[in-house]
Protein backbone atom coordinates (compact mmCIF):
# COMPACT_ATOMS: atom_id res chain seq x y z
CA UNK A 1 0.00 0.00 0.00
CA UNK A 2 1.04 3.69 -0.88
CA UNK A 3 -0.17 6.54 0.64
CA UNK A 4 -0.03 10.12 -0.72
CA UNK A 5 0.15 12.73 2.19
CA UNK A 6 -1.22 16.08 1.15
CA UNK A 7 0.00 19.48 2.97
CA UNK A 8 -2.07 21.93 3.00
CA UNK A 9 -1.19 24.33 6.33
CA UNK A 10 -3.69 24.61 9.54
CA UNK A 11 -2.83 24.19 12.94
CA UNK A 12 -0.81 20.73 12.73
CA UNK A 13 1.83 22.27 10.55
CA UNK A 14 2.23 25.59 12.72
CA UNK A 15 5.48 26.06 14.33
CA UNK A 16 6.07 28.17 17.11
CA UNK A 17 9.11 30.82 16.52
CA UNK A 18 10.24 33.73 18.22
CA UNK A 19 10.30 36.74 16.97
CA UNK A 20 11.91 40.03 17.83
CA UNK A 21 9.67 40.56 20.93
CA UNK A 22 7.08 38.05 20.55
CA UNK A 23 5.92 34.91 19.34
CA UNK A 24 4.28 34.03 16.56
CA UNK A 25 3.23 30.86 14.85
CA UNK A 26 3.83 30.05 10.95
CA UNK A 27 3.37 27.18 8.47
CA UNK A 28 6.26 24.98 8.53
CA UNK A 29 7.65 21.35 7.24
CA UNK A 30 4.74 18.67 7.20
CA UNK A 31 4.44 17.71 10.84
CA UNK A 32 3.42 14.20 8.80
CA UNK A 33 6.75 13.69 7.85
CA UNK A 34 7.83 13.88 11.64
CA UNK A 35 4.94 11.49 12.51
CA UNK A 36 6.00 8.72 10.12
CA UNK A 37 9.67 8.84 11.02
CA UNK A 38 9.02 7.97 14.67
CA UNK A 39 6.11 5.47 13.87
CA UNK A 40 8.30 3.89 10.89
CA UNK A 41 5.53 2.95 9.20
CA UNK A 42 4.47 -0.83 7.08
CA UNK A 43 3.45 1.22 4.06
CA UNK A 44 5.26 3.56 1.38
CA UNK A 45 4.01 7.24 1.12
CA UNK A 46 4.71 10.46 -0.18
CA UNK A 47 4.69 13.99 1.14
CA UNK A 48 3.82 16.73 -0.87
CA UNK A 49 3.20 20.42 0.22
CA UNK A 50 0.24 22.20 -1.92
CA UNK A 51 -0.50 24.66 0.40
CA UNK A 52 1.15 26.22 3.51
CA UNK A 53 -1.98 28.61 5.03
CA UNK A 54 -4.15 28.85 7.73
CA UNK A 55 -7.59 27.53 6.44
CA UNK A 56 -8.85 30.79 7.04
CA UNK A 57 -6.70 31.58 4.21
CA UNK A 58 -6.92 28.62 1.56
CA UNK A 59 -8.70 30.37 -1.50
CA UNK A 60 -11.14 28.18 -3.90
CA UNK A 61 -7.88 28.53 -6.32
CA UNK A 62 -5.84 26.89 -3.35
CA UNK A 63 -8.97 24.70 -3.26
CA UNK A 64 -8.52 23.50 -7.18
CA UNK A 65 -5.30 22.84 -7.07
CA UNK A 66 -5.42 20.26 -3.97
CA UNK A 67 -8.38 18.66 -6.40
CA UNK A 68 -5.66 18.78 -9.34
CA UNK A 69 -3.28 16.84 -6.87
CA UNK A 70 -5.35 14.52 -5.60
CA UNK A 71 -7.29 13.73 -9.05
CA UNK A 72 -4.23 13.15 -11.36
CA UNK A 73 -1.93 11.31 -8.72
CA UNK A 74 -1.47 7.92 -8.88
CA UNK A 75 -2.01 6.34 -5.53
CA UNK A 76 -5.58 5.33 -4.73
CA UNK A 77 -5.31 6.65 -0.78
CA UNK A 78 -4.49 9.95 -0.04
CA UNK A 79 -4.24 12.03 3.46
CA UNK A 80 -4.85 15.75 3.95
CA UNK A 81 -3.53 17.68 6.55
CA UNK A 82 -5.61 20.49 6.50
CA UNK A 83 -6.88 23.26 8.96
CA UNK A 84 -10.14 22.60 10.84
CA UNK A 85 -12.40 25.46 10.24
CA UNK A 86 -12.22 25.03 6.69
CA UNK A 87 -11.85 21.25 6.34
CA UNK A 88 -15.62 20.61 5.21
CA UNK A 89 -15.26 23.25 2.17
CA UNK A 90 -12.49 21.95 0.64
CA UNK A 91 -13.68 18.10 0.96
CA UNK A 92 -16.79 19.00 -0.73
CA UNK A 93 -14.94 20.27 -4.00
CA UNK A 94 -12.89 16.76 -3.89
CA UNK A 95 -16.34 14.96 -4.31
CA UNK A 96 -15.83 14.99 -7.90
CA UNK A 97 -13.44 12.08 -7.45
CA UNK A 98 -14.76 9.01 -7.68
CA UNK A 99 -11.77 6.23 -7.71
CA UNK A 100 -10.01 7.03 -4.41
CA UNK A 101 -10.36 6.86 -1.04
CA UNK A 102 -9.55 10.89 0.45
CA UNK A 103 -9.36 11.30 4.56
CA UNK A 104 -8.80 14.84 5.36
CA UNK A 105 -7.59 15.21 9.36
CA UNK A 106 -6.14 17.98 11.36
CA UNK A 107 -5.04 19.03 14.79
CA UNK A 108 -6.36 21.18 17.14
CA UNK A 109 -2.95 21.94 18.66
CA UNK A 110 0.44 22.16 16.34
CA UNK A 111 2.30 18.26 15.86
CA UNK A 112 5.07 20.52 17.93
CA UNK A 113 3.11 20.65 21.00
CA UNK A 114 3.31 17.80 23.55
CA UNK A 115 -0.18 17.76 24.22
CA UNK A 116 -1.03 17.69 20.32
CA UNK A 117 -4.20 15.27 19.04
CA UNK A 118 -2.14 15.40 15.56
CA UNK A 119 -0.19 12.09 16.08
CA UNK A 120 -3.73 10.52 17.05
CA UNK A 121 -5.44 12.14 14.06
CA UNK A 122 -2.42 11.31 11.55
CA UNK A 123 -2.73 7.22 12.78
CA UNK A 124 -6.03 7.23 13.04
CA UNK A 125 -6.70 8.42 9.26
CA UNK A 126 -3.84 5.85 7.80
CA UNK A 127 -5.64 3.19 10.21
CA UNK A 128 -8.53 3.84 7.81
CA UNK A 129 -7.72 4.56 4.54
CA UNK A 130 -7.51 1.19 3.34
CA UNK A 131 -10.89 0.36 4.69
CA UNK A 132 -12.91 3.07 3.83
CA UNK A 133 -14.81 2.86 0.26
CA UNK A 134 -13.56 5.28 -2.28
CA UNK A 135 -14.88 8.43 -1.30
CA UNK A 136 -13.89 11.69 1.14
CA UNK A 137 -13.37 11.66 4.89
CA UNK A 138 -12.52 13.50 7.77
CA UNK A 139 -10.46 12.11 10.61
CA UNK A 140 -10.64 13.40 13.83
CA UNK A 141 -10.53 12.82 17.08
CA UNK A 142 -10.80 8.97 16.76
CA UNK A 143 -13.26 8.67 14.17
CA UNK A 144 -13.26 8.59 10.20
CA UNK A 145 -16.94 9.94 9.20
CA UNK A 146 -18.18 10.86 5.26
CA UNK A 147 -17.65 14.70 5.22
CA UNK A 148 -21.00 15.26 4.65
CA UNK A 149 -22.04 13.58 7.80
CA UNK A 150 -19.77 15.38 10.34
CA UNK A 151 -19.76 19.05 11.35
CA UNK A 152 -17.06 21.03 13.94
CA UNK A 153 -19.22 21.94 17.58
CA UNK A 154 -18.36 25.67 17.48
CA UNK A 155 -18.42 24.96 21.39
CA UNK A 156 -16.24 22.61 21.92
CA UNK A 157 -13.93 22.67 19.03
CA UNK A 158 -14.35 18.84 18.28
CA UNK A 159 -16.38 17.36 15.24
CA UNK A 160 -19.43 15.47 15.74
CA UNK A 161 -21.85 13.40 13.59
CA UNK A 162 -24.78 16.27 12.49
Amino acid sequence: MKILFVQTGGTIDKDYRQGALSYNFEIASPAVERILTQAGPSFTFQITSIVKKDSMDITDEDRQNILVACRDSDENYIIITHGTDTMKQTAEVLTSIHNKVIILTGASRPERFTNSDACFNIGTAVGAVEHCKPGVYIAMSGRVLSWDTIQKDPTSGMFVEK
